[in-house]
């Protein structure tokens, strides 16, 4: 597998409050010299704490922050995450994300059928749009007249279904989870995780999945990383991680993290 995602040296430092007005400026670091490979086609799963630096990773690699400190490359080609939007919409047709909460993440006043097609208009892809959307709602398990209805006519389950249709509509290349699955039912979680598994087999997506469910990881992802105060602490392939850890805090984070058998669930 080819290399798609590259990041060296990368950090990012957030100003503090200082005790004193006239006193040096203070940092709190939430990432420290990372380095990280994106196979891809491979399915990565971050792990740690909260507050270990994992969101602040993806952040940075979408372009969504800057670094203080860093590179990024996305298919061989630098990723300035100070361009203007416009100069990013290179990035943003290759990438999509879903995020925790599937209701604080759609807007309540626009249809589905606009939430799902926004990338689309927003990014300036060419061909039927509405046709478009009615294929990826059949695509995430939804009817196509669904539409035409607005968020709160949804259930959770159905909500993130919607999260991820609007994720996946321009045919990103990468898409992210930052904790999606963490505010569903175990029965909705094992059916969105099985969802995830059938479009990244059939779409061949790369997958960049943050995760505190380490029964997640271990049944979706091939690759695995761990983080520790801002710092990635461990990583390599998922059974050798999850099974083998090489590093005592990595042993700590799996023996307090109750494991949620995924297990296998119809459609909600």
């Amino acid at each position: 597998m080819t290399t798609l995602i590259r990041a060296r040296g990368l950090t990012r430092r957030y100003p503090a409050p200082t005790a004193r007005l006239f006193g040096p400026r203070a940092f709190t670091t939430g990432l420290e010299d990372a380095d990280i490979d994106v196979r891809e086609g491979s399915a990565v799963g971050i792990i740690g704490e909260s507050g270990s630096g994992k969101s602040t990773l993806v952040r940075l690699l979408l372009a969504l922050d800057a670094p203080t400190a860093g590179t990024i490359e996305f298919d061989g080609r630098p990723v300035d995450a100070g361009a203007s939007a416009r100069s990013l919409h290179w990035l943003r047709r290759q990438t999509g994300i879903v995020f925790q909460d599937p209701y604080a993440s759609l807007d309540p006043r626009m249809s589905v059928g606009r939430i799902v097609g926004e990338p689309l208009w927003a990014l300036g892809i060419e061909g039927d749009r509405r046709a478009r959307v009615r294929e990826v709602l059949e695509d995430v398990g939804l009817e196509p007249d669904m539409a035409e209805r607005f968020p709160h006519e949804f259930s959770g389950g159905q909500r993130q279904r919607i999260a991820l249709a609007r994720a996946i509509a321009h045919r990103p290349r990468v898409l992210v989870g930052d904790e999606p699955l963490s505010a569903l039912d175990v029965t909705v979680r094992a059916q969105i995780l099985e969802l995830l598994g059938e479009l990244r087999a059939r779409d061949g997506l790369t997958l960049l999945l943050v995760s505190h469910d380490i029964g997640v990881v271990q049944n979706l992802c091939d690759e695995v990383i761990v983080m520790k105060d801002g710092r990635i602490v461990e990583e390599g392939p998922t059974e050798k991680v999850l099974l083998q850890p090489q590093v005592s805090y990595t042993r700590r984070l799996l023996a307090s993290i109750p494991v949620i058998d995924p297990g296998v669930g119809g459609r909600s």
